[in-house]
């Protein structure tokens, strides 16, 4: 899993491309502590099939917004329907965090109150709410321009040039392409 698109909603929306990331309770507990959104250590004992299927649903609503921001079309049909979820989970109370101190005493962040999905998918719609809200952050939208990919990401680099979701992976196979098409049009010539 990979979590470097700039907010925790886009990151959630990678989930699904080029496979599905989130197939089961274990998979969506390592995307909610490689996301942050739960403290290193906080059991998830409770994640099951429902949890995948609330979170899943939420990638799709966030996708469909995202896409439909990015592309400046009119809105396709299921946007409205996909907005009110959305807002509704944005409603919800997010989960709360607690300082609590470790064996060693130092003070460390947990969740209070145990862990609730809607708390968890509070959060993640809120992040997909201010993302789709700022005008700035919009403006750095942008789509992977690797072949075959779907990522959507923040550009945040220098200069707004960055043309790939992964410069290792996506920007890596391109340059690789572009090698060989220079190679292959050099021998052929």
């Amino acid at each position: 899993m990979k979590f470097d698109s700039g907010r925790v909603c886009l990151d959630l929306v990678a989930t699904f491309t080029p496979h599905e990331g989130i197939r089961d309770g274990d998979e969506l507990r390592l995307w909610l502590a490689g996301a942050g959104l739960v403290p290193d250590r906080t059991p998830l004992a409770r994640v099951g099939p429902d949890w995948v299927a609330a979170f899943r649903s939420l990638r799709g609503d966030v996708d469909t917004l995202v896409r439909a921001e990015l592309h400046a079309a009119d809105p396709p049909d299921g946007t409205a329907r996909a907005l009110a979820r959305v807002n509704a989970l944005a409603a919800g109370p997010p989960p709360g965090l607690c300082a609590v101190r470790d064996q060693e005493g130092h003070l460390v962040r947990e969740l209070c109150g145990g862990v609730e999905c809607g708390a968890l998918l509070a959060a993640v719609a809120r992040d997909a709410v201010e993302l789709l809200t700022d005008p700035g952050e919009l403006a750095l939208l942008r789509a992977c321009e690797g072949d075959g990919c779907t990522r959507v990401y923040l550009d945040t680099s220098r200069g707004h040039r960055r043309r790939w979701c992964s410069s290792e992976l996506c920007g890596n196979r391109e340059r690789v392409a572009r090698h060989r098409r220079r190679v292959l049009a050099a021998g052929s010539a």
